[in-house]
């Protein structure tokens, strides 16, 4: 997918605090990369402070709190002065204007014509153009930059259909090697809530939300499966312990937290607190690909001396440390809301949309309920990693197996401990399955990689599921299914004789042995820990 990634950052050494550059990162033309310098106008800082007084439950912020106001080009941008209307218009005004002042300040000159450069070769491709946004001065990351808007009655930057915009931040660790899922595995955590809401209740919102969602649309059998594990308020130790299980590729935080320099905290007990860069790392280390936070702090700086920390959000955190994609909320969002937003977000992740795509969908359910006058769709802030392509869940284009249907009624903890192993007799070699397919191979793209040259790119797959007859307590299953090139795929029987299975889908018992190409290959046994 075509991507452009634009930085904006204070100059320093001009002796004019308002003197800025933007300029192009990346973008899909070596000569879309170009640079401009420019002055931040105080027309738009008085646009900002009466939007942020309407739409923003937080205390007035300002922009340059420790500096006098610059003289310098104050109105380079062409950018009108706020004289608010009377009446009801007055929400519809100030959401327009600062959206198309913001717009004007960035896209202007050679950064709009790398822009539309961008949008022509997307065009071309037939792709949505990948559009992010890196603000490297601090006090900027406030501003609701997903707003923009280039004039009265187009869409706004985050809405529009063939754009997916999102933040991010080049002070980054290289992205570790992710693995190609098949099911979306969310650990839910309900931190400390001043909100009269039950926590219990509003885990029970979040839950339905998130797997009922396979029953919307035409083609349910296209959806991926969501398996949910809830955490009520647990202890700092008993929360890195579940990440650390590294069976979570998505992880939603409902709760207060506070900023600080260094991501600042999860309130998630009372009187317990869960470190930012803590958290970034065991997250990253985890396999997680998708952080969530319904948390009103998520994107704000750390202040030190009322001065912005730069690199110190939850979001940059996570980021710099190796999580590719974090979501959170600019301002408070209420349970209705959040509710509508997370079921949509997760209904197009179970469509193996990419997460950015999901992110627009979702927005656009809370313009929608809520109108444009509303500040709900403005509150979702998005983070990607810039080497990251927004994919939690692989797509079908990349061959994978449909997986059958699990019974959302099982309860989340039998599901998620999938305790079955294959060892090899010979090399000591042991390795966990999957909870969905687990696949096994001579390719560097499978699960198991078995560097025999009789094994077949693609050879064989164990498939986990969960069966339920009856009011009979539900159990694991698993399957062995041969996809090799010559069906050489064999079962040591009961008399120590091989049987090979090719093209069938067999279970698999505890203490089988399993060869893979060769007869004279490796044996491997199939076990389950807890049978």
């Amino acid at each position: 997918m075509p991507s452009l990634n634009l930085a904006i950052d204070r100059l320093t050494n001009t002796g004019n605090h308002q003197h800025f550059a933007i300029w192009v990162v990346n973008a899909p033309d070596p000569g879309g990369h170009t640079l401009r310098d420019c002055f931040w106008p105080e027309n738009l800082t008085g646009l900002w402070q009466q939007w942020h007084e309407m739409f923003s439950t937080d205390n007035p912020l300002e922009l340059f709190p420790e500096e006098t106001p610059s003289t310098a080009n104050p109105n380079s941008n062409n950018i009108p002065l706020a004289v608010l209307p009377p009446g009801n218009g007055k929400g519809v005004f100030l959401m327009q204007s600062l959206a198309i002042g913001l717009w004007r300040w960035v896209f202007e000159g050679k950064i709009l014509n790398s822009m539309s450069y961008a949008q022509g070769s997307a065009n071309a491709s037939q792709t949505p153009l990948r559009l992010r946004l890196e603000i490297r001065d601090p006090r900027l990351i406030y501003l609701p930059w997903e707003i923009m808007q280039p004039e009265v009655g187009q869409a706004a930057i985050s809405l529009y259909p063939n754009l997916l915009f999102s933040r991010t931040s080049s002070k980054v660790d290289p992205l570790p090697t992710l693995k190609g899922d098949q099911a979306l595995n969310i650990l839910l955590v309900l931190g400390e809530d001043a909100r009269e809401l039950q926590l219990q209740e509003e885990a029970d919102l979040i839950t339905q939300s998130l797997s009922d969602s396979a029953s919307i649309g035409s083609n349910p059998l296209g959806y991926a499966p969501c398996m949910v594990k809830t955490l009520l308020q647990p202890t700092p130790q008993e929360l890195i312990a579940e990440v650390s299980k590294g069976i979570y590729n998505a992880f939603f935080y409902s709760g207060h937290g506070e900023t600080g320099p260094d991501g600042g905290f999860l309130l998630v007990r009372p009187g317990m607190a869960q470190n930012g860069v803590e958290l970034a790392q065991v997250l990253s280390r985890s396999g997680v690909k998708l952080a969530v936070f319904n948390a009103c702090w998520l994107a704000k700086p750390g202040l030190v001396n009322d001065k912005a920390v730069p690199y110190s959000s939850l979001a940059e955190v996570l980021i710099s440390q190796g999580v590719p994609a974090v979501l959170g909320m600019r301002d408070v969002i209420t349970i209705p809301e959040s509710k509508s937003f997370i079921k949509v977000l997760a209904t197009a992740l179970r469509k193996r949309e990419p997460i950015d795509q999901a992110v627009t969908e979702a927005r656009r359910r809370l313009l929608t309920e809520n109108g444009f006058n509303n500040s709900a769709w403005t509150l979702p802030i998005l983070y990607l990693h810039p080497q990251f392509n927004g994919e939690i869940l692989q797509n079908f284009d990349d061959g994978i197996t449909i997986l059958p249907t699990l019974d959302t009624n099982i309860p989340d903890d039998i599901i998620l401990q999938s305790k079955a192993s294959l060892r090899s007799l010979s090399g000591g070699l042991s390795y966990n399955l999957q909870n969905g397919v687990t696949y096994i191979g001579r390719g560097g793209n499978n699960n198991i990689v078995i560097p025999e040259l009789s094994v077949s790119k693609r050879h064989a797959e164990i498939c986990f599921r969960i069966t339920q007859t009856g009011n009979t307590p539900p159990t694991r299953t698993y399957f062995l299914k041969d996809v090799s090139t010559y069906g050489t795929t064999w079962i040591v029987d009961s008399n120590s004789s091989l049987q090979q299975i090719p093209g069938k889908e067999i279970s698999l018992q505890s203490g089988m042995q399993i060869k893979f190409g060769s007869t004279r290959s490796q044996s491997w046994v199939f076990n389950i820990e807890d049978s």
